[in-house]
């Protein structure tokens, strides 16, 4: 059969494996290891072999029982799967091999025994001796220079590669023994193992080029929370931000490059689809990169292959992820809230919708809870993204929750109705920002505008003014801030009258008085006059 008449004839076959009844059919280990064979000995001709691979990842989809089936020892699948990746040169390979683990590894149960074999297991053929981490790094920074030139399905190669990348970071910790990330967690049994509680060292290779990836991935407009860049977030937030991975999240000076806009500047503001009045400034945008750039960019790439398999406390990045989430929260929510909008407006809603019938809680939650976990993790993140957001010359003579910068939406959300869940994570990033302590939210806040995240924290009440909470009592002219508002404190003007506009006054309140106490609206022991007359107080 020629090559051509193979062509013909998968393509058929995948038709048929797109409807449930024809992937039940192909879903029987025979046909699964034939398309596999087929997949592995027309290599040399791409488009045939990737037919074979389309029509086992719609079976796949289909039939769940076929992912168990092709992982089993008689076809192994999965293992071919893995050097097929390896040596993928296309993003459509890539991503039709992706998509296959992808779906395999989609339950630890059916597949545990093979998650622990590809994560464990060195190949001498994957790059360093390396294993399945290892050839997951060498394609996304393959994919970043292939999605700055704009190769078609490089976009969809990535995303599905990180799916694959998220189930094996999910996964492994819960199957092989691992390290607590906290004192305060107790150990439990597999099932119940939370993600982000448990952390292995052999995963530790991946954070380097995840974090290349979400660093110079090019962003949509205008929300740029899409995938892949979403899928980027789901994985780094699996993984611990601690000491030994300091450098690789933010740069071993990372002060040095921090260049997010403070919120207490008008760069702050970025522009919407609304055409806010209040959004009048643009957003710092990713730039197109030139054929220079792109081929600079795929030469760093190849050279970062071998740095990749290192350690997470010997790969610096001169990025910061601190301010990398900062800047795309505020892009995003100046998207979606443009202005001083209520959250809770139709609005809102409306143009989540046009993103996909999609939520604010499905949207940012992700990316808050990153932003969180800088804080719990890293002392200096914490402070750093403290400082961008309260800054020490925050403009507070007017209400913090009206402003239209980042502040002003992160406060409005704290008393959303049909955010819940970004309700509550965006309260959780604050707190944490705040070091964990009530007074500190308090008082860079205002406790207006936390009183309800605190009620559910078990803090019925304003807390204490702390002189040890770090919160600012003055602003940095000198002026009181009001424990309340978080606002300027103004002293209570004094209002100069004569005496006969003082006795007119009055009268117009014994007048005011006397009619609610006539009505039954007032009683009489209530009526501050009466009293003053039964005391003697008024000759």
């Amino acid at each position: 059969m020629s090559i051509a008449d193979a062509l013909s004839a998968l393509s058929a076959v995948k038709g048929l494996g797109k409807i449930p009844h024809g992937a039940q059919v192909l879903a029987s280990v025979p046909n699964l290891k034939c398309l596999m064979t087929l997949a592995i000995k027309l290599e040399t001709a791409p488009d045939a072999s990737n037919e074979a691979l389309k029509c086992v990842a719609n079976t796949l989809l289909l039939s769940e029982p076929a992912r168990t089936r092709l992982l089993s020892q008689e076809i192994d699948g999965g293992n071919i799967c893995a050097d097929l990746l390896q040596k993928s040169a296309t993003p459509e390979n890539t991503f039709l091999l992706s998509r296959i683990l992808f779906l395999c590894t989609a339950s630890s149960h059916q597949s545990f025994s093979f998650i622990e074999s590809i994560i464990e297991t060195k190949r001498t053929h994957f790059p360093g001796n390396g294993t399945i981490l290892d050839v997951i790094a060498l394609k996304l920074d393959d994919l970043i220079a292939s999605m700055q030139a704009g190769i078609k399905m490089s976009r969809d190669a990535m995303t599905d590669l990180l799916k694959l990348t998220f189930n094996l970071l999910v996964h492994y910790p819960k199957l092989a023994p691992s390290e607590l990330q906290s004192p305060g967690i107790v150990c439990s049994p597999v099932d119940q193992k939370v993600m982000g509680d448990f952390w292995n060292s052999r995963l530790d290779g991946i954070l380097p080029p995840l974090v290349r990836a979400f660093q110079t991935i090019p962003l949509s407009s205008p929300n740029p929370l899409t995938s892949p860049l979403t899928h980027i977030i789901h994985s780094l937030i699996t993984i611990p931000v601690d000491a030994s991975s300091r450098a690789t999240w933010f740069g071993t000076h990372p002060h040095l490059y921090s260049t997010t806009p403070q919120p207490g500047s008008p760069e702050s503001t970025t522009s919407s689809s609304f055409g806010s009045s209040h959004d009048n400034q643009s957003a710092p945008k990713e730039p197109k990169a030139s054929h220079i750039e792109r081929a600079i960019s795929s030469v760093i790439s190849a050279g970062r292959r071998s740095f990749c398999c290192s350690p997470r406390s010997e790969s610096p990045s001169a990025a910061d992820c601190a301010s990398r989430a900062y800047e795309l929260l505020d892009m995003t929510l100046a998207h979606f809230l443009p202005g001083d909008i209520d959250p809770d407006d139709s609005a809102v809603r409306d143009l989540c919708k046009i993103d996909g019938d999609t939520s604010l809680d499905e949207i940012l939650c992700p990316l808050v809870l990153l932003i969180t976990r800088f804080c719990l993790g890293d002392d200096d993140a914490k402070t750093r993204i403290r400082q961008w957001l309260v800054p020490e010359n925050l403009d507070r003579t007017h209400p913090l929750e009206k402003r239209a910068d980042l502040l002003g939406r992160c406060l409005r959300l704290l008393a959303s109705v049909y955010h819940s869940r970004l309700k509550d994570a965006m309260g959780e990033m604050l707190y944490a920002m705040c070091d964990s302590n009530a007074s500190s939210l308090a008082g860079y806040f205002g406790y207006g505008n936390v009183a309800g995240f605190l009620y559910h924290k078990g803090v019925v009440s304003a807390p204490p003014v702390s002189t040890t909470s770090g919160a600012p009592p003055t602003t940095a002219s000198g002026l009181p801030i009001n424990p309340i508002t978080g606002t300027v404190e103004h002293p209570l003007e004094t209002v100069d009258m004569t005496d006969e506009e003082k006795e007119h006054e009055a009268e117009k309140l014994f007048v005011l008085f006397d009619r609610l106490e006539k009505t039954g609206a007032l009683p009489p022991s209530q009526n501050p006059y009466r009293k003053a007359f039964q005391e003697g107080k008024m000759g």
